[in-house]
């Protein structure tokens, strides 16, 4: 078991706005500057690569607004939006794949949202015809779709596993009745339970359920008995969130703002300290990194103690040397090269599908040193330690001369015992790794003040 021992006022110290890095720099660094024109050459020389593609879908829709949410929605109960989409979709995938070497094989699959679910099977079949029409599938494909317990059917997974998904992931949150009111997102122990037989039953291989601590009127009590319906449904995977507070994005937020009841900083530590203990007990699960955990055989756990683990845009990954091609607004693709995030906004990003355009939105070119940071980044928040003989190959500098003032910046972090100093290199310590983005913020060259930062805190 991971026992956690951390004092309130060490949260108190590095509890600062920061990326979750889920790239490097982060899409707070796209700009509108970088044009199609500019990106084109870059995707052409990429394609000679025949590198393996990771797809992912963004589906938007959503019937109802959870407070607390974070991501790109669309709010409706309008089902002809979702065939109008899946259309529109089909002739993104079409243009898109015209840029692509048929012969580069797809290794991972995801729809995301949103709520992917929010389509009809008949809709969900018909994209998956659009994508199999136009890319090429590993056998070991992975493919992972993201369901709504609330409005669910069978007949969803069958259509999602006749087109070769075989992991799912679902929100839960919280379930007691009086958080869920307060986020407004009520959802019955027993959907979740239905769901989960379903998805057993019809052969997913993996499920994930992810969880928020630091909602309003959660207590270490409440969550715990949150925890022991969870444990009993044995997913072979956890998200544990730390609700971001981001208002000034999503303004929905301001809403549990008003209410006055979210937590304060001891009892978000507090209960942390619970989901660590609860899940690492008895190597039940193994702690990840940032908010997940897997079980001891699970691939993301393998490929940790492997030093094999990838962190993009999906989160953590065990596909190395894919390349992301994302389709659907709000979507961002990812090259070694660059990255490039669509329209955010659903009438602009149909109006450049129907004219037949990459419905581009903002964009980054990824320089020589941004990707020595990226990898330095990745590898401390994969493998949670740094060898800076085998960073110093893989690089092809010199690590501690040319990172000599970031390593120096490390001192108090290494006095607050969140890292260690090796004759090799460095170890982030189990304190630690609860403020790796902190950690990893000392090699962003781009960080911005803290009063700029547009981004959640690290706790």
């Amino acid at each position: 078991m991971t026992t956690l021992n951390v004092d309130l006022a060490l949260v108190e110290k590095y509890n600062q706005p920061g990326p979750r890095y889920t790239s490097y720099p982060p899409a707070t660094k796209f700009t509108e500057a970088v044009t199609w024109s500019d990106l084109a050459p870059l995707i052409e020389a990429n394609n000679r690569t025949r590198r393996d593609l990771s797809l992912y879908f963004h589906i938007p829709f959503c019937e109802t607004l959870c407070w607390f949410c974070g991501c790109t929605t669309v709010i409706t109960l309008n089902h002809a939006k979702g065939t109008r989409y899946v259309e529109m979709l089909g002739r993104e995938i079409a243009r898109m794949a015209a840029e692509l070497n048929p012969d580069r094989r797809v290794v991972q699959l995801h729809f995301g949202g949103g709520s992917p679910t929010f389509l009809r099977p008949d809709e969900i079949r018909r994209l998956g015809e659009h994508i199999h029409r136009h890319f090429t599938f590993a056998a070991d494909v992975e493919a992972s779709v993201e369901v709504d317990p609330r409005r669910l059917t069978r007949d969803h997974l069958v259509a999602l596993r006749e087109l070769g998904f075989n992991r799912a992931s679902m929100g839960v949150q919280d379930f007691n009745p009086q958080v869920q009111a307060a986020v407004h997102r009520i959802q019955p122990v027993e959907l979740t339970r239905q769901a989960m037989t379903w998805l057993r039953e019809l052969g997913y291989t993996s499920i994930n359920l992810d969880l928020i601590y630091g909602l309003p009127h959660q207590t270490v009590q409440s969550f715990s008995e949150t925890l022991d319906l969870v444990l009993a449904m044995e997913p072979e995977r956890l998200a544990v969130f730390s609700y971001a507070h981001v208002p000034w994005i999503k303004p929905a937020q301001k809403i549990l703002e008003q209410q006055q009841h979210l937590p304060p900083p001891a009892t978000k530590l507090q209960l942390l300290k619970l989901v660590i203990e609860r899940l690492t007990a008895n190597n039940r699960y193994v702690y990840i990194g940032m908010d997940h955990f897997a079980r001891p055989e699970d691939e993301l756990a393998v490929a940790q103690r492997n030093k094999q683990l990838q962190r993009n845009f999906q989160g953590y990954s065990t596909r190395s040397g894919t390349d992301i091609y994302a389709f659907g607004m709000s979507g961002i693709s990812q090259i070694p090269e660059a990255y490039w995030q669509n329209e955010k906004d659903l009438p602009r990003w149909q109006a450049a599908v129907e004219a037949g355009q990459v419905p581009l939105h903002k964009a980054y070119r990824v320089t020589e040193e941004d990707q020595r940071r990226r990898e330095t980044i990745m590898r401390l928040m994969c493998d949670l330690s740094l060898d800076f003989a085998a960073m110093s190959r893989h690089l092809g500098i010199n690590f501690t001369g040319h990172f000599a003032r970031e390593l120096a910046s490390l001192d108090d972090m290494e006095a607050d015992g969140l890292l260690r100093r090796t004759p090799t290199g460095l170890e982030v310590t189990e304190t630690g790794r609860l403020f790796i983005r902190n950690i990893a913020m000392r090699f962003d060259n781009q960080l911005a003040p803290p009063d700029e930062r547009r981004h959640s805190r690290t706790i």
